[in-house]
């Protein structure tokens, strides 16, 4: 079975799975397809490729941090399990994505049930994972595993505990899947450990979760937690090591994001001092509060999520890719139509001074008509064959300049595509751009508008009917 056929295959399959779990999500996927075939055209996907293969179709919440943070006790109190272990070494150096277990078993299964299963956000991971680390991505086992827990408080969503920051042998490959994680998730946590608030203990987490947030358009998913804050209680300075974890955060250039603290009430250990700890606890039982209907509000986000993520690549196909393509063309045309015209020069200026040379001009003969016509078409091939040489080998050059890693494609292979064999330099339009592209780009964004409107209808009625 061809790869397209197989991708296929896959998006019935999660259409099947839709249809019992959110049936408004089945028709999302077919505007999936449609955008697909628009992506196919001009190359920024391959035909096994699909944009739904890179979102998560569950919603997704991720705790991310450093080692030691209290990550895995946040979430056996969330869960209301002993699921995760819990240390302060690093318990566990995998990324476990804990899902709802209808049989009220906990199991725990290997990495590969994630990496060839398409529901899920980790679907071929294990293909990125070799790019980064060479001969890691058979090891998917090391980087993954996936947990089934019988707890009505994941039921419909996905989450992810991730091993801490600090660094490892498998370093690259971690941080790889942290983004991809960060990429996909509707709620990011990070946690960090109040007994180290300084920023040289958190150096990694700030410069790879911190940083990164402000990079980004929906940069209102990530909460910050300073957990462990009990261990202050004795001392009752709170408000000293918050400021202190929150200037840390300020210095390196966080100027958003919502804050706040936490500790795990079955191991902490209560202060003489009442008043203090009915202060921590009322704090802490505040913070935790919001956190868990941020969590638990995600399942009517997911819908406007996955129709966001379909918007966006639209308007990103259309304004980022485009451009960059039609800019690389300019270029390409440009460089071959030069070094065509130097190349027609010399070999007209070295044909005519090696006849010449041989005596085959003279005033009184010229050459015989079938002589010069055989010359001028030998000379024609000559040129075209090095044309096509030259073609391809600028095209190739322009594309080492362009990225093959954007969330709407590979820009790269888009490009060697719009300047293969058969596309003549003066094809200013990149390959598969039209109208009927641009018709279908124009159809999927009214039919987004449309499922918005009938999102909204069952969220609000502005009319008061």
């Amino acid at each position: 079975m061809s790869p397209d056929k197989r991708m296929s295959q896959r998006l019935d399959r999660l259409q099947s799975h839709l249809k019992r779990e959110n049936p408004v999500l089945v028709s999302i996927v077919d505007r999936y397809r449609e955008l697909d075939k628009v992506a196919h055209k001009i190359g920024l996907l391959k035909n096994s490729e699909s944009y739904a293969n890179q979102i998560s179709w569950w919603p997704l919440v991720s705790v991310l941090g450093t080692f030691s943070a209290g990550k895995s006790s946040f979430i056996n109190s969330y869960l209301g399990l002993e699921l995760q272990n819990t240390g302060n070494q690093a318990v566990d150096d995998r990324f476990t994505v804990i899902t709802y277990s209808a049989d009220k078993e906990m199991r725990t299964l290997p990495g590969i049930a994630l990496d060839g299963d398409p529901r899920f956000p980790f679907y071929q991971i294990s293909d990125d994972i070799e790019q980064v680390s060479e001969g890691e991505g058979e090891k998917i086992n090391n980087y993954l595993q996936m947990k089934a827990a019988p707890s009505e408080q994941v039921r419909g969503k996905i989450l992810i505990d991730s091993p801490g920051f600090d660094a490892d042998e498998q370093r690259k490959s971690i941080l790889k899947l942290t983004d991809h994680i960060i990429d996909l998730s509707d709620l990011v946590l990070v946690f960090f450990d109040a007994r180290h608030p300084e920023p040289g203990a958190m150096q990694d987490t700030l410069e790879h979760l911190v940083k990164g947030a402000q990079r980004r358009s929906d940069s209102n998913k990530f909460l910050f937690v300073l957990n462990q804050i009990d261990t202050s209680a004795k001392d009752n300075n709170l408000e000293d090591i918050v400021a202190a974890w929150q200037k840390a955060l300020v210095q390196t250039g966080l100027t958003s994001g919502r804050f706040y603290v936490m500790f795990n009430k079955d191991l902490a250990v209560p202060v003489e001092n009442e008043t203090v700890w009915e202060r921590y606890v009322s704090k802490r039982d505040s913070d935790y509060t919001k956190i868990s209907k941020r969590m638990n509000d995600i399942n009517t986000d997911r819908v406007y999520r996955i129709i966001g993520s379909m918007e966006s690549l639209v308007n990103q196909i259309e304004q980022q890719a485009i451009p960059q393509l039609r800019q690389a063309k300019q270029i390409w045309r440009k460089r071959v139509l030069w070094i065509d015209i130097i190349l027609a020069t010399l070999l007209a200026g070295g044909t005519i001074g090696l006849s010449y040379g041989l005596g085959l001009w003279s005033f009184t003969a010229l050459p015989a008509p079938m002589v010069l016509l055989t010359a001028l078409l030998s000379l024609l091939f000559v040129f075209l064959v090095l044309h096509f040489i030259i073609k391809k080998k600028v095209a190739k050059s322009i594309a080492k300049t362009l990225s093959i890693e954007e969330s709407y494609g590979n820009v790269q292979q888009a490009f060697l595509k719009g300047t293969g064999f058969f596309r003549s330099v003066f094809f200013s339009k990149p390959a598969g751009w039209g109208r009927s592209a641009i018709k279908k780009l124009d159809g999927i964004r009214h039919d987004i508008d449309l499922f918005i409107q009938k999102l909204n209808d069952k969220f609000t009625s502005p009319s008061g009917e």
